[in-house]
């Protein structure tokens, strides 16, 4: 009898524990080479696992919810139907259905399993206020946290929502419309939003004051999800880096107009600024680079990741790729779709692990400065934050009022040096303040 396990993969460089979201097949069902049999949440994406030949699931091991450790075997195929009694009367007991993970023999065999592109499936912003006809799950629910939490804030049941998620996993919104409220804005985003902060604009109105956000309830204590844990540990690490930070004000009315003009196109700021710094390392590339064990590393391309809040929680960085080199009207399309299929958890390994160099924008929330935490493998992150107006002297000594924005950079010292960075934001605000245009040539 040939008995193949099916290890818990490596979906990432950072990945050391991933949750099993659902079990595509069941034990006794057939499967195929290539063919999905269930989908893991890593610390990054959810992510399709699929199997490396054909045969029959004879065992899960780790049940839908577990989280085991990477190389944790958590179920089995077998190559004949025939064979599926004898591999269950010899597996492990599977844990109950609680998220425990719990040893389990050391895997003897290769893995057979590799990550894979998730079927995308269609995202599913829903404009509709009222809720549509009820839905009965008589399967599995399968939700995300924030959706559950949602769900038992707002008196919910799932299984009447129909999930616009992956496999119909049910999102926050599917929650949100179910209960007949009104769609949220995604709590997202660092850098989906202008860096020009409407200082005034919101004391004009009088709106009840919003609620800021929270991922549990006073008296709760709740556990750091995988992202959330992932991101802890990047965070830790980067402890260990010899940073510096340095900073420098930039004033933004040339690009503010700049953006205006470039708006309806469909730029966004957060690609403007993406450009601007990737156009920037191109001529400094000390400050794209990063330190390794064998030295610095400079990498052959300017990727710039942009950071990016989760509304369940923990930080993702989508990469554009050859920020340099690309149309800024592509990269606009390319951010928004990177955006999309973060939210759903879809990006694959190479779309938020290869940045270069990192963007964080908090100036849609108005902050005057702050710094940014340097992401691990990388050499340098700057921080934006909001263009605000500002009572400035003029080389004549005459006054003026012009928009400025304060962008804060942290480098790695070990690769970085003072000079580097301060010669690299020099530049970053000559074309800002002088050239926005050349941005979109």
């Amino acid at each position: 009898m040939a008995t193949t396990d099916i290890f818990m993969p490596a979906l990432s460089s950072t990945m050391t524990e991933g949750k099993i979201v659902e079990w595509l097949k069941q034990p006794g069902d057939k499967v195929a080479r290539g063919e999905s049999v269930l989908v893991v949440e890593s610390d990054k994406a959810d992510m399709d696992v699929e199997s490396f030949q054909d045969g029959y699931l004879a065992a899960v091991l780790m049940p839908a919810g577990s989280t085991a450790p990477v190389g944790e075997t958590i179920g089995l195929i077998v190559e004949t139907e025939a064979e599926i009694a004898d591999a269950q009367a010899k597996a492990p007991s599977a844990p109950a259905a609680a998220p425990a993970p719990a040893p389990a023999p050391a895997p003897t065999q290769a893995a057979v399993q590799t990550p894979a592109p998730t079927p995308a499936p269609a995202p599913a912003p829903v404009a509709a206020p009222a809720p549509s006809a009820p839905v009965v799950n008589d399967g599995r629910i399968v939700a995300s946290p924030r959706a559950k939490k949602l769900a038992s804030q707002m008196g919910v049941d799932l299984a009447t929502v129909r999930g616009s998620g992956p496999h119909g996993r049910i999102q926050a919104e599917d929650v949100e419309q179910a209960s007949g409220q009104p769609i949220s804005v995604p709590r997202v985003a660092e850098g989906t939003a202008p860096a020009a902060a409407s200082v005034g604009a919101a004391a004009a109105g009088a709106p009840a004051a919003p609620a800021g956000n929270s991922f549990g309830r006073p008296g709760e204590t709740v556990a750091f999800n995988t992202l959330q844990g992932a991101v802890n540990k990047n965070m830790e690490a980067s402890l260990a880096v010899p940073c510096f930070r340095v900073g420098y004000t930039i004033t933004t009315d040339k690009l503010d107009a700049f953006y205006k003009q470039v708006k309806p196109k469909g730029v966004t700021m957060t690609a403007l600024l993406a450009k601007a710094v990737a156009a920037t390392l191109a001529r400094h590339p000390q400050v794209n680079a990063a330190t390794t064990a064998a030295g610095m590393a400079y990498p052959a391309d300017v990727n710039v990741a942009v950071a990016v809040a989760m509304e369940d929680g923990g930080l993702i960085t989508p990469v554009l790729r050859n920020a340099d080199r690309t149309d800024l009207y592509e990269m606009s399309r390319q951010w928004g779709d990177l955006v999309k299929r973060s939210r759903s958890k879809q990006l694959q390994p190479e779309e938020y692990s290869t940045g270069t160099f990192t963007l964080s924008n908090l100036g849609m929330f108005g902050v005057d400065r702050f710094d940014a935490i340097l992401p691990p493998g990388t050499g340098a992150i700057l921080a934006v934050a909001a263009s605000r107006p500002t009572v400035v002297a003029n080389k004549d000594g005459s006054i003026a009022v012009k928009r400025q924005m304060q962008v804060n950079l942290t480098a790695d010292h070990r690769v970085i040096y003072g000079a580097d960075g301060a010669a690299f934001l020099k530049d970053l605000a000559d074309l800002i303040e002088n050239r926005p245009e050349s941005l979109a040539l």
